[in-house]
């Protein structure tokens, strides 16, 4: 059976005539959470912070990094939810022993051309991979630095409130990085 057909397989066993009451689109709870597309979060990090389906709005990447500071996917999707679904409240959530933060360019540029992307198209297209990728040294400093571009973008009103936090993905453990109310940075106990 491949990927496909189990998962369409699982899907019928799981959806069942007005088993799931409608939900609204806008968060229960008003709040965005920006974090990292690792497994290790699923179905743990939203029950480890008390939410429920529902409850936020969740944009994921790989290292949960911004790139883009103004027309990246981040950030369009962190003003809609403030502007168009009532988001009052941005979490940005990194996690300890998060792969970008180890990732090699040179080794994602070497196993990319082994099959078969051609070097003219990285050379042309992200001819910088470490700054395209947004690797950085340490997750807490990442979540930093994400908080501040979030912070100072002008599209997002001053009066929504930028936490940072990290998370452990072995036990559910969250640590305040920076707190949004008062932009106060704890990087340095968590470091």
């Amino acid at each position: 059976m491949t990927q496909l057909e189990s998962i369409m397989a699982a899907n019928r066993r799981f959806t069942k005539p007005n088993a799931f009451p409608p939900l609204p689109k806008s968060p229960k709870k008003q709040l965005a959470i920006f974090t990292c597309m690792d497994t290790r979060l699923v179905d743990f990090l939203e029950p480890a912070m008390g939410l429920k389906r529902g409850d936020a709005k969740v944009i994921k990447n790989a290292g949960n990094i911004i790139v883009d500071p103004m027309a990246g996917a981040v950030i369009r999707s962190l003003v809609a939810g403030v502007f168009m679904l009532g988001v009052e409240e941005i979490f940005v959530i990194g996690h300890r022993d998060c792969g970008m933060a180890q990732l090699d360019a040179e080794s994602v540029k070497r196993d990319m051309i082994q099959r078969g992307i051609s070097q003219d198209v990285i050379d042309i297209h992200v001819p910088d991979l470490k700054q395209w990728f947004g690797i950085f040294a340490h997750p807490v400093e990442n979540v930093e630095r994400v908080v501040k571009i979030i912070r100072h973008n002008p599209l997002i009103p001053k009066d929504v409130p930028i936490h940072g936090l990290i998370f452990c993905p072995n036990d559910g453990h969250l640590d305040v990085v920076v707190d949004g109310y008062s932009q106060e940075s704890f990087a340095a106990h968590i470091l």
